[in-house]
């Protein structure tokens, strides 16, 4: 090991640098129960606070009575809409969002009213006696007449070439539905707030954004942004649904009404009911093909429900709208997307955002086109695949590698999983159940393929900072990495280690707690932070590591902070929706292979298989990890996730009803891994986690088709979908 004093001289690296599995600095605690989750969090004096919300979709508040609550021994505080302190609305993209509603409801579950008391007992009874009187309306449940009458976040077409001058030899018309699907995070919604000495708050919760949500809470505080500092809490998964405030201002508010430290915790219903979803989505599409199976056109009609309020709905339009077509090249498309106002929970991000409604139904397309001219689903996706070159159908040119006609090729070396003489019952339809012993049982095997944007786009100056400092240890150099970045349970704590060592050969790594003291990382979503933040603690290793050439770490310690930034982006025309809008593609291909009970409607997952190309493999488990946990979500929405809504009414607001993959759900998997570097990223990666999430929902109906005949439009696919009248 050379001089404590003295750099690594290239290419000499650390163990535990990239490309490597390092062992996660948080595993041990997750593993034996020691790790503190923002639901763990406590502190001396601490009350509990809870929320009052609206149980009608769509209300007019005509008075609140506060008087019964107050009066309950133990409780510190009751506020209402007049109590918010400074501005009344807060949104990640729009301000249009209420920190409490004053004059109505728009969606079941809005927040009315705050309590906060001795304890979370007694904060439930009191938020149970304040009295809210409603004026019950008709909730606006439809999208589809949301766009009717013009209510609408966003419309955004995209328009290459003219659809109906093309003569097809095949033309196929579906619509299709997704619904709505929830992050369904292990963690609930929970912080804790404790008010300063200055007159400020200080913040520990688990969010995807540190300073997005600073943004936000200091306006509605009315505190100087310096008087409001955050603080990354433990969290059980987030998938989207953290990117939007949920406790924050709330519990802020009633720090500083009390002079106490407040928590705040949801229970799973009110989880359910206190986050943003994906957006469910109506589709229309109309594919035109030669004899040969080549796309001539495409023409789709695409509304997503947005519920109440905006959130992320301006941007999961322009995404739908971007990847309406896929990795396919195709001249002439008409397309158009609306994201819908109504009074259903709102929607926001949800890993995928806005790719994964439009990837089930372009994929759907081509296999009923491959049926239609009898060409194997592989071979169509072949003749009309993408390559480095080809063009979006925004109109930005593919500059990287895109490989996909060699990905789907690869699966001819994988064959089929045979099926046995003799199967367990665990291993058919209905598992344990014990509803059959084969008979009835038929097997399918079906494709999907999706592509993914990763990071911001159109125009969004997205940047992420990162502070390294490397001084010397009881002899030994250390390097101490600061970021605000959002560890999500993703590992990126681990990587950020991995860059440290691998650009400055040292063995240490310290990261310190993600805050708002130091400059913004951005959101842990749009599979940005290996890209963003990567590349922000890469550079500022990169300048420690000059500055180290010039100096002598025993003379004191040596930092350094980077902003960095990828390329620029541009907004899509709102007319025609040209535009290199995104920084980075990602492709991923999945086989499944199912078995189909035909006479129960029960379905079983046999195998998933998926080709990704990930540019660089920075983490060899980790990433394995985000293709499984991909992979089980979209087979969750294939199969059984769905928020159930009657009329702006969620009805399943609990892991009794709302069902996700358990571990007996998800089938072995068989993974082929691709490298092949993007030139403009750090280390040439490419962001991993969303695209299996795209490719492996359609790839399982498409299973369930190949077994059964049905046409399958709709997401998730029900037992009544197969047998009997769908």
């Amino acid at each position: 090991m050379p001089e404590p004093h003295k750099p690594p001289t290239p290419p000499q690296r650390a163990a535990g640098g990239v490309g490597t599995s390092p062992v996660r600095p948080d595993a041990t605690a997750k593993v034996n129960g020691a790790f503190e989750y923002a639901s763990d969090l406590r502190a001396d004096r601490m009350l509990w606070g809870h929320t009052v919300r609206s149980p009608h979709p769509r209300a007019r508040i005509l008075g609140v009575d506060t008087a019964a609550a107050e009066a309950i021994p133990g409780v510190a505080a009751v506020l209402t809409h007049a109590d918010v302190p400074a501005a009344k609305h807060y949104g990640l993209i729009e301000s249009d969002q209420p920190v409490l509603a004053a004059d109505g409801t728009h969606y079941q579950g809005e927040p009315v009213a705050l309590v906060a008391a001795e304890d979370l007992e007694t904060a439930r009874l009191a938020a149970e006696s304040v009295k809210v009187d409603y004026e019950v309306l008709e909730p606006r449940c439809d999208p589809r007449r949301a766009v009717e009458l013009g209510e609408v976040f966003r419309h955004q077409p995209v328009r290459i070439g003219d659809p109906d001058l093309t003569e097809p030899a095949v033309v196929v018309t579906r619509e299709y539905v997704v619904g709505m699907q929830d992050q369904a995070p292990l963690g609930p919604e929970s912080g804790l707030a404790v008010p300063s000495p200055d007159g400020g708050v200080e913040l520990r919760v688990a969010t995807q954004w540190l300073h997005s949500d600073l943004d936000q809470i200091a306006p509605c505080l009315g505190l100087e942004p310096d008087m409001v500092r955050i603080t990354m809490a433990g969290i059980g998964g987030a998938f989207g649904a953290r990117e939007d405030l949920s406790v924050q201002i709330h519990m802020a508010m009633l720090a500083l009404k009390t002079g106490r430290p407040v928590k705040m915790m949801y229970d799973r219903a009110e989880s359910f009911l206190g986050h943003v979803h994906r957006h469910p989505a109506r589709m229309r599409y109309e594919h035109g093909a030669d004899a040969e199976g080549r796309l001539l056109y495409v023409k789709a009609e695409i509304v997503l429900d947005g519920g109440a309020y905006a959130s992320t709905t301006d941007a999961v339009v322009a995404n739908a709208a971007s990847l309406a077509v896929g990795p396919y090249e195709v001249e002439h498309v008409a397309v158009d997307v609306w994201g819908a106002i109504t009074d259903n929970p709102p929607c926001g991000a949800m890993r995928g955002f806005g790719g994964v409604q439009t990837c089930f139904a372009y994929e759907s397309q081509m296999d009923a086109l491959a049926d239609e001219l009898g060409i194997s689903p592989v071979e169509i996706r072949r003749r009309n695949a993408v390559s480095q070159g080809s063009k979006l159908i925004t109109g930005q040119l593919i500059d990287a590698p895109a490989p996909l006609a060699d990905m789907l090729g690869r699966f001819t070396a994988m064959p089929v999983p045979a099926i046995a003489a003799e199967r367990d019952a665990a291993d058919l339809p209905g598992g344990f159940g014990n509803t059959t012993r084969g008979e009835g049982v038929v097997r399918g095997v079906g494709y999907g393929v999706g592509l993914k944007n990763i990071c911001y786009s159109e125009g969004f100056d997205d940047y992420s900072t990162a502070r390294v400092r490397l001084e010397l240890v009881d002899g030994e150099p250390v390097a101490f990495v600061h970021t605000a970045a959002a560890e999500v349970g993703q590992g990126h704590q681990t990587l950020q280690a991995q860059i440290a060592r691998t650009e400055l050969g040292v063995e240490r790594v310290e990261l310190l707690p993600a805050d708002t003291s130091v400059g913004s990382a951005g959101s842990s979503s749009a599979s940005r932070q290996s890209y963003m933040t990567g590349g922000a603690v890469k550079a500022a290793c990169e300048a420690v590591r000059e500055l180290w050439t010039e100096r002598d770490l025993a003379d004191g310690p040596i930092e350094a902070v980077r902003e960095f930034r990828h390329r620029e982006t541009k907004p899509m025309d709102p007319v025609t929706g040209q535009g290199d809008s995104h920084v980075q593609m990602a492709l991923c291909v999945h086989r499944a292979t199912v078995d189909v009970d035909v006479e129960l409607g029960l379905v079983k997952v046999v195998e998933l298989t998926a080709v990704q190309d990930v540019g660089t493999i920075l983490n060899p488990v980790a990433l394995e990890g985000q293709i499984h946990g991909g992979s089980a979500q979209g087979l969750g929405l294939a199969v059984m996730e769905e928020l159930v809504m009657d009329e702006g009414r969620v009805r399943n607001a609990s892991f009794t009803d709302y069902l996700i993959p358990t571990i007996l759900d998800m089938p072995p998997m068989r993974l082929d891994i691709l490298e092949n570097a993007d030139p403009a990223a750090p280390y040439g990666l490419r962001g991993a986690g969303e695209p299996p999430t795209l490719s492996a929902t359609p790839a399982i109906v498409a299973a369930i088709r190949d077994a059964t005949g049905l046409p399958l439009t709709r997401v998730p696919v029900r037992p009544e979908h197969l047998v009997g009248t769908p």
